[in-house]
């Protein structure tokens, strides 16, 4: 057997030994609790088999799917299980005689009853360091009652402790057999959950370490189980740098007073069609041309559509994408749970030092993402903050669904996210459908409070000269001051 090491041990699942603080404390026991399906012996398998690549001699003990069922389940995950040790408790094997089961015992006890001898001479035979129990619940019908039960189970936990061993055991939550008992009698509980939102894992209880609390997202795949922390706040980031991010639209950037502020969020709103996408485009591409990186995440528009656009007025998306300035991904429908998206974009900015994040559109990332609105803004609401920790400048496109008419910034309930308020507004004039562009909001500096016409050309964008001579744009329905 190995030695204890000093500092944590992996779960197998890099998300959460994150929400852990780094792993789980070695010699002490866990429990993991769930409705059935939820991922419990996944989870188990996932832990096993870390400690094989740490080099350390791992055991599995199974009370209810035979040791040949649990190894065909894990081949489907593509979980390799050769190396662990098992020992085989499940109705189907031969430590149960005649139809008759046998308890567990204290260690003064153990050579009195097949199975508790069964346990213990597999425990010294294979002097495993990490053990896992699959469910241990199970033992509850072989013992009288639920004091037996307690009895039995500390004294056999206390005796893996004794063998060095760090303990990971699963429960199974139902009426008939309540865990809350277990909780108590081990030294932390890690709890998963499945609804209609997706899959979630929490912490309720981890002796002797501080975590990071909260629901975090869970997903079962090849491989296993993966997690994706709620995102916290980042601390000291990146050195923010002064010079604004400008537009290169030498119009929208005089609205800006130069351009938006490094590490601030920019909202640009509107109705459809009125250019909003592209705009924000304009900055990502001024930004590759001091050589940054920006990733845009569609959830509104194929990547292949938003190519095509950009390229045809004159915004070499393509050559962007290919010196490893841009890049862009199209975010399926119900793919990805919140945090999980948010664990995408995290990955991207601190393993390509990204700088600018535009996020097309917030309707879309909130019928594409698990769960419900409420959640969904919070969520965006914290991604943005901690972006913003990273010094990142996010864009954000807002559709609203009004093309004309009274004015409104947003649809989304989410202007309070934005520091800087950029509308872009369809208009009538002279028989024709024309579009202008103001600012509302800038929290981080002075802005022009004129409104200026928008226009997409296959030249690129242009913006033009304040419309001083009109009133009543925001109505969609402008007229010449000389006219009143």
């Amino acid at each position: 057997m190995t030695d204890a090491p000093s500092t944590r041990i992996a779960t197998g699942v890099a998300g959460l030994d994150e929400v852990l603080d780094g792993g789980l404390i070695p010699g002490r026991s866990y429990l993991v609790k769930g409705d059935p399906g939820t991922g419990k012996t996944i989870l188990g398998m996932n832990y096993l088999t870390a400690g094989v690549d740490a080099d350390e001699t791992v055991l599995f003990v199974n009370l209810e799917e035979a040791e040949w069922d649990i190894r065909q389940n894990a081949a489907t995950l593509d979980i390799d299980l050769s190396d662990v040790h098992f020992l085989d408790l499940s109705p189907d094997s031969d430590v149960f005689v005649d139809g008759q089961s046998y308890d567990i015992f204290t260690p003064s006890e153990v050579e009195q009853e097949p199975l508790t001898r069964r346990i213990t001479e597999r425990i010294e035979e294979t002097e495993p360091d990490r053990v896992f129990i699959d469910p241990l619940t199970k033992l509850r019908y072989l013992t009288s009652d639920d004091y037996q039960f307690r009895k039995q189970v500390i004294s056999f936990m206390r005796y893996l402790k004794e063998q060095g061993a760090t303990i990971l055991l699963t429960s199974e939550n139902t009426s008939r057999s309540p865990d809350d008992d277990l909780e108590y009698m081990t030294d932390g509980t890690i709890e998963l959950r499945r609804s209609t939102r997706g899959r979630t894992v929490q912490v309720p209880k981890f002796r002797g370490s501080a975590i990071h609390e909260g629901e975090h997202s869970l997903r079962i795949e090849s491989g296993g189980i993966s997690v994706y922390p709620e995102l916290t706040p980042a601390g000291p980031g990146r050195e923010l740098v002064d010079d604004p991010l400008p537009s290169g639209v030498d119009g929208l950037d005089e609205l800006l007073n130069g351009g938006i502020e490094r590490g601030t969020v920019t909202m640009l709103s509107g109705p459809t069609g009125v250019g909003k996408t592209t705009a924000g485009t304009q900055f990502l591409k001024e930004a590759a041309s001091r050589g940054e990186r920006s990733v845009v995440y569609m959830f509104e528009e194929t990547q292949k559509t938003y190519v095509q656009r950009n390229e045809a007025i004159g915004v070499p998306i393509e050559e962007m994408e290919r010196r490893g300035n841009l890049s862009i991904e199209a975010v399926e429908p119900l793919e990805h749970s919140a945090m999980e998206f948010a664990h995408l974009v995290r990955e991207e900015v601190e393993e390509n030092d990204t700088g600018v994040v535009m996020i097309d559109g917030i309707q879309g990332y909130k019928l594409s993402l698990h769960g419900d609105e409420t959640t969904m803004v919070r969520k965006l609401h914290t991604l943005a903050r901690h972006l913003k920790d990273m010094g990142v400048s996010i864009i954000l496109v807002n559709e609203v669904e009004t093309v004309a008419g009274d004015f409104r910034a947003t649809d989304a309930g989410i202007s309070y996210l934005a520091d800087n308020i950029v509308f872009l507004r369809h208009l009538e004039l002279a028989g024709e459908l024309r579009k202008a562009v103001g600012v509302l909001k800038k929290r981080t500096g002075d802005f022009e409070r004129t409104l200026r016409e928008f226009r997409i050309t296959t030249d690129g964008v242009t913006v033009g000269d304040p419309l001083d001579g009109l009133q009543g744009v925001l109505s969609g329905t402008p007229e010449t001051i000389e006219e009143r």
